[in-house]
């Protein structure tokens, strides 16, 4: 018998970071990850100690315990405003989504007419059937992702600095600046030291380029 799929929420908005910044999408975030259990008392000894995401449980937006993958596409499917008349997108994200996503569920993703994307951090192999992968390597964990359309590095990282993925091949480099995450408008993003520096480098590696979140500053899931 398959195994559940534990879902922390599931909600309709603008995707806001990365090379589809601005589209609207069906976010079905997984719970639980393999580099941090979510508890504030284990934060520090975590590989990726910085994560600003509630992962924990079933108790956010149409969070559940989905027994079956058409369950689960059905709920996101019903979420997409049928009037659009595009194709419907859907962004698995977590947490850790590699935990459950499996080829079961992407199969009933795309009997729904969707667009997949994921965001991961790489350190478990991927299913057959993703359409878009976003990769979003954290401190010293094994990044086992060798090809990816979208790398997004949250920056800086002491033990994940931009040059230790050089031989990622991806269409796009993005760097998050890893900044205070109590700045909620423009002004004291523009004045954010690490904002700041996160530009410096990308100006003199152009390789890579400024990731903000824009959801963060507009307030939208």
């Amino acid at each position: 018998m398959h195994k559940p799929y534990k879902i922390k929420e599931i909600f309709y908005t603008l995707q806001g970071e990365g090379a589809h910044s601005g589209r609207p999408a069906v976010f079905c975030r997984f719970s639980k990850c393999n580099l941090w259990n979510g508890k504030e008392n284990s934060r520090s000894q975590s590989v990726c100690n910085f994560c600003d995401t509630d992962f924990i449980g079933t108790d956010g937006e149409n969070g559940d315990v989905y027994k079956t993958p058409e369950d689960l596409a059905k709920k996101v499917f019903d979420l997409w405003p049928q009037q659009a008349g595009l194709k419907p997108f859907v962004v698995c994200t977590g947490g850790e989504p590699l935990l459950q996503l499996d080829t079961l569920l992407i199969d009933a993703f795309h009997q729904h007419g969707f667009e997949i994307a994921i965001e991961t951090n790489g350190t478990l192999p991927l299913p057959t059937g993703i359409d878009w992968v976003c990769v979003s390597p954290k401190g010293t964990s094994k990044v086992v992702v060798s090809e990816c359309d979208e790398l997004k590095l949250v920056y800086p990282q002491i033990d994940a600095m931009p040059d230790q993925f050089e031989h990622i091949k991806a269409k796009c480099f993005y760097l998050t600046p890893k900044a205070d995450p109590l700045i909620s408008n423009q002004s004291d993003l523009i004045n954010d030291p690490v904002t700041q520096q996160t530009i410096q480098y990308c100006l003199a590696h152009p390789k890579w380029r400024l990731n903000l979140q824009s959801h963060k500053l507009i307030n939208i899931p």
